[in-house]
């Protein structure tokens, strides 16, 4: 039988997971029926020409690529269950074995997206209601200040009206996905696609136990993949030291890394807890990120309250974290794969000694967020602020609140408050009825 997990149904499934949509979504667009998506993408049937022509519009992805796929599933099949059908079986299964490795350029290899990354508190589904307000509500285009970037979705978007864009965030494994997307240094593709097609090409069983495999193969990830991740780590760091890749192709085969296990992950979207069910085993298919080279873009890892004494702008948009749950030990597994410094591990979640842990998740959250605002030196201030602190949960309950934000900033300026209903990711233990999103606009006091 074909393994699911490389037909037709699961890379549509993988697209539009890397694309970022709802199967509703896609349903809803493509005029596909949701139920008939959902047996396509599990393979319990085969999607027909047309859907898969319109599927490949909607994902503007390679109709021709598709349809080799669909034909494929066809002949298996059409063979699966015929005699002197095992020739033509064993030449697909090579075709779909050998897949990856098909594409020869940066150019035709299908790419992540930024927006494709799990993450908490990400803005993708926000951003074009952020971006709208400030472009009616504000003046300047010179330099926009995103100074709790995270995974950068609106400094993105920022990046269409501003010259500048300063991205700011204390995590290593953030910081280098700005690198990787942003940076204008000069780099390789034709390099790293062969160096894709190595990692794709990997099995398990020539590979040994690593770091990585010891401690979270079994838990975090499978057992096998976690092998394969270990040593594609290890091997990106070897490859840098030899100078066989530069910093930018090194932040982007690391950023591309990240990418590509966040779907194998044994989690529901973090690392504070793995799911103790057994993993099944799916291929790693490594794929590089789809860069965005920015002229303007300047760097930093800093605290927020530091930097903000350094910097000057036009706008800073500020979306802190406003709960107890520290950003740095939610991802402490990609802050460890980015440091690669092997540290001791601690407890369930096998986390290493706290590090960068921010003010905005304790008792001190309000004052840090009092001396942000008034040491930035800004005509605007954007605030992406929730409405989670009436959550029963305490770690979920914000550190903040909705009057507090709102005294703090009308003292340094005139201030409007936006609204968006939106739905919040959580982990499931915590219902959010009536969540809304809110944007504090303020226009600084000349001083």
């Amino acid at each position: 039988m074909l393994d699911t997990l490389v037909s037709i149904g699961s890379t549509l499934k993988e697209i539009r997971e890397t694309k970022g949509f709802h199967l509703q979504e896609v349903a809803e667009e493509t005029s596909i029926n949701f139920t008939i998506l959902s047996r396509i993408e599990t393979g319990k049937r085969l999607p027909t020409k047309n859907q898969v022509q319109s599927l490949a519009s909607f994902y503007n992805y390679s109709e021709e690529e598709l349809i080799k796929h669909l034909i494929s599933d066809k002949i298996i099949s059409e063979i699966q269950n015929e005699d002197l059908g095992i020739e033509g079986f064993n030449l697909a299964e090579k075709k779909i074995k050998l897949g990856s490795e098909l594409f020869n350029s940066y150019k035709n290899l299908e790419k992540f997206e930024l927006q494709s990354r799990r993450y908490i508190g990400n803005k993708a589904k926000l951003t074009d209601w952020i971006i709208d307000i400030l472009k009616k509500e504000t003046k300047g285009r010179n330099t926009f200040i995103d100074i709790f970037a995270g995974t950068s979705i609106v400094a993105k978007s920022a990046m269409e009206m501003y010259d500048v864009v300063i991205l700011n965030d204390i995590l290593y494994s953030n910081n280098i996905t700005y690198e990787a997307f942003y940076s204008t240094s000069n780099w390789d593709s034709q390099k790293l696609v062969e160096i894709v097609n190595k990692y794709n090409s990997l099995k398990a069983t020539s590979v040994r136990e690593n770091y990585f495999s010891k401690n979270f193969g079994g838990k975090f990830y499978e057992k096998n993949i976690s092998k394969i991740i270990g040593y594609i780590r290890q091997d990106i760091e070897n490859k840098r030291k030899k100078d066989f890749i530069n910093y930018r192709e090194y932040a982007i085969l690391l950023t591309s890394l990240i990418y590509t296990i966040d779907r194998l992950a044994n989690t529901v979207g973090h690392f504070d807890a793995y799911i103790k069910k057994p993993i099944a085993a799916k291929p790693l298919n490594f794929k590089l990120i789809q860069t965005f080279d920015f002229n303007g873009a300047k760097i930093y890892q800093e605290d927020a309250n530091i930097l903000a004494k350094k910097v000057k702008g036009d706008i800073a948009y500020i979306d802190p974290p406003y709960n107890s749950r520290q950003y740095s030990r939610f991802y402490h597994i990609y802050e460890n794969l980015i440091q690669w410094k092997k540290p001791k591990l601690y407890g369930v979640a096998l986390k290493p000694e706290p590090e960068n842990m921010s003010k905005y998740c304790t008792v001190k959250a309000k004052e840090a967020f009092k001396d942000l605002i008034t040491n930035l030196d800004v005509k605007y201030l954007a605030v992406s602020y929730n409405n989670t602190y009436k959550s029963k949960s305490k770690s979920s309950a914000n550190k903040i609140k909705f009057e507090e934000i709102v005294e703090i900033l009308e003292k340094v300026g005139e201030t409007k408050v936006f609204e968006q209903s939106h739905q919040f990711f959580n982990t499931g233990k915590t219902e959010f009825n009536n969540h809304k999103e809110f944007l504090f606009l303020t226009k600084k006091y000349d001083r």
